[in-house]
């Protein structure tokens, strides 16, 4: 059975052109498993915002949705533009989706093949190519990783590169999941450095509650395919009773 907490508006942003807009999501899977249930909210530019819940609470079949890999009932528009199969091409290229797994992501032989995969698909001139190549690069400070074969990386920075790939193209919104999985401190720290200083706007799933505290200054709570709590983080990790409800522990 859906759950029925009522959810919880703690000053939501509102904001003119929003980058992202879900109105109505639902989703069920082939076997009847349904994973959305009326899913609506907005991002504005500039946004970051953490997507938090316990396992099976939608996250990722959301996150798949934003660029067209699931679809479902409702709508979406990125940009104002609304996602539809005609014009999938330009969502994806505006929606930069980073998976948990960065070897999902890494398939050429260099660094450099895999951050230009997406904007040689493009068709872009050659000079521009490699031009948001380097951009991408020194953004995730992978600069000197251009001829490094992608295979012999660490796990963390595989996941930087794995966000320049999606940075090349010059994305509207970021959106991540689990970046923090399967990294060591160090690796962890540098990801949250950056994740901090990159201006864009940004959706992260995430169970990692100390990060959601450190960097999001907005959370959005699932669980069971609703959006049960969604505002300031602060407000919502100190919510006890809420976080309970929903398996989430204090940060």
């Amino acid at each position: 059975m859906p759950i029925t907490h009522e959810t919880q508006k703690i000053s939501a942003p509102e904001c003119e052109g929003d980058v992202l807009q879900v109105h109505d999501l639902n989703f069920a899977y082939p076997d009847g498993h349904t994973a959305l249930r009326g899913v609506s909210f907005n991002l504005c530019g500039g946004d970051k915002a953490a997507l938090v819940g316990p396992n099976g609470a939608g996250k990722s079949t959301l996150m798949l949705h934003l660029n067209g890999i699931l679809t479902g009932r409702g709508e979406i528009e990125i940009g104002g533009l609304r996602l539809t199969r005609d014009n999938l091409p330009v969502i994806r290229s505006m929606v930069g989706l980073v998976f948990q797994n960065p070897d999902d992501q890494l398939f050429s032989p260099t660094v450099f093949e895999d951050v230009a995969f997406g904007p040689l698909h493009m068709g872009l001139p050659e000079s521009d190519v490699r031009a948001r190549v380097d951009a991408a690069l020194e953004a995730v400070r992978m600069s000197a990783y251009r001829d490094r074969l992608s295979h012999h990386l660490s796990v963390g920075e595989k996941k930087r590169i794995a966000i320049a790939t999606v940075l090349s193209m010059n994305p509207s919104i970021l959106v991540l999941d689990e970046p923090s999985a399967g990294l060591d401190p160090r690796a962890r720290r540098t990801l949250i450095n950056l994740l901090r200083e990159l201006p864009i706007t940004m959706l992260v799933s995430t169970h990692d509650m100390a990060m959601v505290k450190e960097l999001f200054p907005r959370t959005i709570v699932m669980d069971e395919g609703q959006i049960v709590a969604d505002g300031k983080t602060m407000e919502i990790l100190e919510d006890e009773k809420l976080l309970e409800a929903h398996g989430l522990e204090r940060a």
